[in-house]
């Protein structure tokens, strides 16, 4: 998902702009590939520190300890950061910004220290992961746009890097909500590890009440920025993929979130917000079609 996500920001609208991009189409490659390993190795890290809860909430999705040995496992995490970290030390001699390096040993040291330390820690940890998918939106503009930017198209440059900084936050909000509703999820493996998540200290109940909350914010964000870009841009088709795929989804959320109690109503509230998250993605693809028609 997240491949696809930077590969369509790429090719289904940046490549559509008559702006000249910083990377060719191997190097793009390799800043996916590279943003690709170090979110394995997130996860790689992330389910050896989750053996505990994983047993209690998920016992049949264990991996670690079963699968493979955590030594086998810890040598996969180490391998995948290091691949992952110096494709974009190789990246960043390519487009002659050294000190742009920095930034994936940035993303891997937020994503060991959520694993080990942060997502045991009311709300931080639920914002470092939904900070860090808004990064890997971000980080395409940084390589790609940045660097190729002019006196001469300096305005241009910067609308588009503001249409990536809107998606990114987008992705920030749903993904945020989602981890708070993923916690809600987990709370009994969480309580029982001495997880300080925000349904262990404040009680489930609360906790969504906090999601509905912050799910009412996107929804009307989303329908604010619907009306002010899409409406005013005539941009029809697009303000209609916008409310069957991201705002009528949203407003499901909001009112199943009322109900639900078991677990399996979260999981399945989650599933609904990754779907919301793909196809608000997607919807790049659909505005860039949609101003080609227009035209």
């Amino acid at each position: 998902m997240l491949a696809f996500m930077q590969l369509l920001f790429r090719y289904a609208f940046l490549k559509q702009q008559e702006v000249p991009l910083a990377l060719a189409d191997w190097q793009y490659g390799l800043l996916v590939l590279s943003t690709v390993l170090l979110a394995a190795a997130g996860y790689v890290i992330n389910n050896i520190y989750d053996v505990g809860t994983d047993t209690i909430n998920k016992p049949n999705d264990v991996v670690v300890g079963k699968g493979i040995s955590e030594t086998a496992a810890y040598n996969i995490y180490i391998g995948l950061n290091i691949s992952g970290v110096a494709i974009g030390f190789i990246l960043s001699n390519i487009i002659m910004r050294p000190t742009f390096a920095s930034l994936f040993i940035l993303i891997a040291s937020l994503l060991y220290f959520y694993a080990t330390t942060l997502k045991q820690i009311m709300i931080l940890g639920n914002f470092v992961v939904a900070l860090l998918l808004a990064a890997s939106v971000l980080i395409i503009g940084v390589f790609d746009l940045f660097p190729a930017t002019t006196g001469e198209n300096q305005a241009q440059m910067a609308s588009l890097f503001s249409i990536l900084t809107d998606y990114a936050l987008f992705a920030f909000m749903i993904n945020f909500i989602r981890e708070i509703v993923k916690d809600i999820e987990d709370v009994n493996g969480d309580y029982n590890m001495g997880f300080n998540t925000l349904p262990v200290a404040i009680g489930v109940n609360r906790a969504a009440k906090i999601a509905l909350g912050f799910a009412i914010v996107a929804f009307i964000m989303c329908g604010l920025y619907c009306n002010t870009y899409f409406m005013q841009n005539k941009l029809y088709i697009a303000v209609f993929y916008a409310f069957v795929t991201v705002l009528a989804p949203l407003l499901y959320f909001i009112v199943k979130i009322f109900s639900a109690k078991s677990q399996k109503d979260f999981h399945h509230l989650s599933s609904i917000l990754k779907l919301i998250l793909f196809f608000g993605i997607l919807s790049i693809l659909v505005i860039a079609l949609n101003i080609k028609y227009n035209a």
